[in-house]
């Protein structure tokens, strides 16, 4: 069994197609997509190309396409939202249909698939118990520790900081999957993970990025200039990314 697991597309319309057009060459048996699906310039459109999906497919939540529900709803956001995150998370709500807020508000947050050669896969968003705790591998192994602590599965995925790494955990092996839409990373793409029989591999999807930045600037998205600049066409390094969430969790 193979399963392609392609977290946090983040409304990015170009890149997700760049990677379901590699997908029909790899037929992965299971998509997971894992969250954080629709904060992005495109979000409608986003999730209607994944309700076309033909291959097998199991969703899981983000905490964006919670808070994007919770916009919806209007219900208030979190206090600590910065004004550009609570600009993108209303802008995003008011671009969905009900059905599509409905469809993300009954997600869940876990998913658990075995998988031969690696055994039993936890998918979460973010952790095991929450869809907004930040980790990286600049962590401190005891923090790490306490994380996942509990997990009865051997191999944990996740997502939400859009760096792809692994670190063990205890004796759970934790994989983050990248960023489809949004990646933190050494070069452009869209980066996944596949995983099987052979164990789990780091992918990377190439695509015109100058393309889907005009694309994106196209779009209704209020701040999708920005999106283009600094999300596509360049994108923060991993290194980068990993010093700013540190000092967040800290």
């Amino acid at each position: 069994m193979k399963v392609a697991a392609l977290y946090d597309i983040h409304g990015n319309l170009p890149a997700l197609h760049a990677v379901l057009d590699e997908l029909e060459d790899v037929k992965p048996d299971l998509l997971v997509i894992g969250g954080d699906i629709v904060s992005g310039p495109m979000p409608a459109q986003t999730i209607e190309r994944l309700f076309r999906l033909e291959t097998k497919v199991r969703f899981i939540r983000g905490n964006c396409d919670r808070e994007v529900v919770m916009a919806f709803d209007g219900e208030p956001l979190r206090p600590g939202m910065s004004a550009k995150g609570r600009e993108k998370t209303e802008w995003v709500a008011k671009q969905l249909t009900r059905a599509q807020r409905d469809f993300l508000s009954q997600l869940p947050q876990l998913f658990v698939q075995y998988i031969e050669g690696i055994g039993e896969v936890l998918f979460c968003h973010a952790t095991p118990h929450s869809d907004e705790v930040i980790f990286t591998p600049l962590t401190q192994q005891e923090r790490l520790d306490a994380i996942f602590q509990g997990v009865e599965q051997g191999t944990v995925v996740c997502g939400h900081t859009h760096i792809q790494f692994e670190l063990l955990a205890g004796k759970t092996r934790v994989i983050n999957a990248g960023s489809v839409g949004m990646p933190y990373a050494d070069q452009p793409g869209a980066y996944w993970l596949l995983l099987g029989p052979n164990g789990c591999e780091f992918r990377r999807t190439a695509y015109d990025v100058e393309a889907a930045a005009n694309e994106i600037r196209r779009s209704d998205d209020p701040q999708a200039h920005e999106f283009a600049e600094e999300n596509v066409v360049q994108v923060p390094t991993a290194a980068q990314a990993m010093e700013v969430f540190e000092r967040m969790s800290g």
